[in-house]
């Protein structure tokens, strides 16, 4: 039999964290950064609800969903689109803004999905490097040319925890030339409560060249469900609906995500426990020589060069006792470190127990 031929791509497969070992049942997962509450009360109780008619199509345009984001965080409701995921949506900005031989500036160590997708258009992706895995404006200027089209940046980065402050960043957009689209993603934005950081959607709210993406994924617990969401000019919007798919978010994902808005507490009581357990876990590594980025998002960049172990051997006996962290190796090469997540207070009493007994 014959295949019929296809492109081929040259691209390093996005790994996700691992969620199982071989030959255990109950594993503790620290590696994907997901939510450490679960997801709100609220969204538990509408998905509780047997009186759904699942063989209706769900509303196209998410029109209650989209006005709750607007009511949530006082934007254009006209200016959101929402996405399986947002990184369906940077899937759609690639599509609408890229061509061949057109560039993208993305940091050495960023968020994987941004090369993907523009090298599955046929971009060309070009790597700024960071200065001590922090994102550097001026490295990036130094790779705009006539054919760069789009950067992309995460505040905070993951998976290196670090963050461009409010001046940095609007520095960066002013610096950059005023055709070239600037995508920033505040995926773990509610969990920032530093004083030098704003979230791109409250600093670019009324920019036409920046479009802010927003996940459900994190804070919110929705992971599972695939919602995202993008905020940008209307022209970009509706350009993005003529190609968006018809029916990309799941009537299931956009009633758990419009009840999550509603839960102000849930998301306080998720803010304090990241930074209750990020500041002890922090505190605690140290202690071992194992160091990390100043606490931003919900999960630690772990630095091993100072450790008498290698986060390689580490992250082996880690998961002889039934933890999963993140290897940074896979997709982003970045040797000798691992990207935790913090989680439950019982998953991280669980990881400081191993670590304690690893390291004795």
């Amino acid at each position: 039999m014959i295949t019929p031929k296809f492109k081929k791509f040259n691209i390093e497969a996005y790994k996700p964290g691992k969620s199982k070992i071989k030959k255990l049942k109950k594993i503790i997962k620290l590696s994907a950064n997901e939510s450490a509450l679960g997801m709100s009360p609220k969204a538990t109780k509408i998905l509780s609800n047997k009186k759904f008619n699942l063989e209706r199509y769900p509303d196209g345009k998410s029109q209650n969903l989209r006005a709750e984001i607007s009511k949530k965080f006082d934007c254009n409701r006209d200016k959101i689109i929402c996405g399986a995921g947002s990184d369906e949506v940077i899937q759609m900005i690639c599509q609408l803004f890229l061509k061949p031989k057109d560039e993208v500036v993305v940091p050495q160590y960023s968020f994987l999905m941004y090369r993907i997708y523009a090298n599955i258009v046929g971009a060309k992706v070009v790597f700024a490097k960071e200065v001590n895995f922090k994102i550097s404006s001026n490295e990036i200027l130094k790779k705009i040319n006539k054919n760069t089209k789009i950067v992309f940046i995460a505040n905070p980065n993951n998976p290196t925890g670090t963050y461009l402050t409010k001046n940095e960043i609007l520095d960066l957009r002013k610096k950059l030339n005023k055709n070239i689209l600037l995508v920033v993603d505040d995926a773990y934005a509610e969990y920032m409560k530093n004083k030098d950081y704003k979230s791109g959607l409250d600093l670019f709210k009324n920019k036409d060249n920046v479009f802010v993406l927003r996940t459900f994924s994190k804070i919110f617990g929705l992971a599972s469900l695939r919602v995202g969401w993008g905020y940008g000019s209307k022209k970009i919007i509706t350009a993005l609906n003529v190609i968006k798919p018809p029916f990309n978010v799941g009537h299931l994902g956009q009633l758990a995500a419009t009840e999550s808005l509603k839960d102000k507490k849930f998301i306080e009581r998720s803010i304090k426990h990241n930074l209750y357990y990020a500041k002890k876990i922090k505190s605690y590594l140290e202690q071992h020589n194992i160091f990390s980025n100043a606490i931003s998002a919900n999960f630690l960049f772990l630095d091993f060069e100072k450790c008498k172990y290698t986060a390689k051997y580490f992250y082996e006996r880690l998961k002889k006792k039934g933890i999963i962290v993140r290897s940074t190796e896979d997709g982003y090469h970045i040797k000798n470190k691992l990207r935790l997540t913090i989680g439950s207070k019982s998953e991280n009493l669980a990881f400081m127990n191993a670590v304690k007994k690893i390291l004795s």
